[in-house]
């Protein structure tokens, strides 16, 4: 006989945890609107501060110098002490440094406050990925839920941002300000309230495999450097290359970024289903002929929906590598956020400025064409990764 009253109880956990996922999946877009927003404002430094292509480069390294160096540091904290208050705070510096960048009479007071920002990032993932993975359970779809979050945000800052700097200038970056100190309260309301609710945590045992995850990060550096380099010159190839107007190189962008988040919610399906290696290797592989088909784009126009597949199959390994990057770790979930979430993903920005120079010389199409070359790696390494092992988990009373 079936025991509806287990299975009724089974459903509501489940429930229980999307509804919780769903807070952390627009904290993480809100904190992620101020990445996104860092890529859509660099044409307009270029164009209104004439900045030069090395120069808009270095703003991008500033925000990834403070958001990816940290991160391991804080995810090594975040498994120590429990610290409600790291991803809540995070967040809210994320806002502030990025919202009055554009308020910024100077490049190197622009630059530090894009630093201050990137550290605010580096505050966030850590504990965010940690709690989010507590929420999530075992499911991938569900922590894909999270990782979509980052992917929406990425997406909404070119679509809310290009339109307001397009017509008021660089110095509407500060409109975007309010929404981080805001989403921050909500979140530590949210924390405070799931601790009272918690009065035990599940605690996943295992062996760390420290080998496999840094291959794993080796695969989320050589990915997150491709979607630095589109992130900051698919528009710039789209005015100076295909001869579009501002307006459309950010739908360009944010056309990539749509794709991002449909990749990254149909990875976390196709990992449950086939497995998060196998999920790694088809998103690498389908990646190359996708990002060639960018660079050969015709039109501006027909270039679009190009961007939007782009997007897709740069997206599909990510929340993926993240749940990955946790099971290969599973007695430090922090520390696994942290690099896979936070400094993996925040490095391929040092790599930013090499596509400068390239830019500098030959053109933002030189740029887009070595990023082509990058999926060819990624898919080499994924090849590598092995499956993981199985976890023990136990209850024990938290304060």
């Amino acid at each position: 006989m079936v025991d509806v009253r287990a299975d009724s109880a089974a459903v509501e956990r489940v429930e229980s945890a999307w509804n919780r996922m769903r807070h952390w999946a627009i904290a993480h877009a809100v904190d992620d609107f101020y990445q996104g927003l860092v890529p859509a404002s660099i044409p307009f430094f270029v164009l209104e501060r004439h900045y030069s292509y090395v120069g808009a480069s270095g703003l991008a390294l500033a925000a990834t110098l403070g958001s990816a160096l940290p991160q391991p540091l804080l995810g090594m904290l975040a498994d120590r002490r429990r610290m409600p208050w790291m991803a809540p705070a995070g967040l809210a510096l994320a806002g502030i440094g990025a919202g009055l960048a554009g308020l910024a009479p100077s490049y190197a007071l622009v630059w530090m406050l894009l630093l201050l920002s990137g550290l605010g990032v580096a505050a966030f993932h850590p504990a965010a990925g940690r709690d989010a993975r507590r929420d999530a359970g075992d499911s991938a779809a569900a922590m894909s839920l999270f990782a979509a979050g980052g992917s929406v945000g990425f997406f909404l800052a070119p679509a809310l941002a290009t339109p307001a700097l397009d017509t008021l200038g660089i110095g509407a970056t500060a409109l975007f300000l309010p929404p981080a100190v805001l989403m921050g309260f909500v979140l530590w309301r949210y924390q405070r309230r799931r601790i009272r609710e918690t009065a035990a945590a599940t605690v996943i045992g295992g062996h760390d495999r420290w080998a496999p995850f840094a291959l794993l990060t080796a695969v989320e550096v050589a990915r997150s450097t491709i979607f630095f380099g589109m992130n900051t010159f698919i528009a710039l190839f789209w005015i100076k290359h295909l001869g579009a107007s501002p307006a459309m190189g950010g739908a360009a962008l944010t056309a990539f970024l749509v794709g991002g988040v449909l990749g990254t919610l149909s990875g976390g399906r196709l990992a449950d289903r086939f497995g998060m290696v196998r999920t790694i290797q088809i998103g690498s592989a389908a990646l190359i002929p996708a990002l060639i088909a960018v660079r050969l784009a015709p039109s501006p126009l027909w270039g679009l929906p190009l961007a939007v597949l782009a997007g897709i199959t740069a997206n599909i390994p990510f929340a993926v590598l993240v749940k990955l990057g946790q099971d290969y770790l599973p007695t430090r979930p922090g520390t696994a956020a942290g690099v896979t979430l936070g400094l993996a993903v925040s490095a391929g920005g040092l790599f930013v400025p090499i596509f400068g120079a390239l830019a500098d010389d030959h053109g933002p199409q030189a740029a887009i064409t070595a990023v082509c070359c990058l999926p060819i790696l990624a898919l080499a390494l994924a090849f590598f990764l092995p499956s993981p092992l199985p976890h023990n988990q136990e209850t024990v009373i938290t304060e």
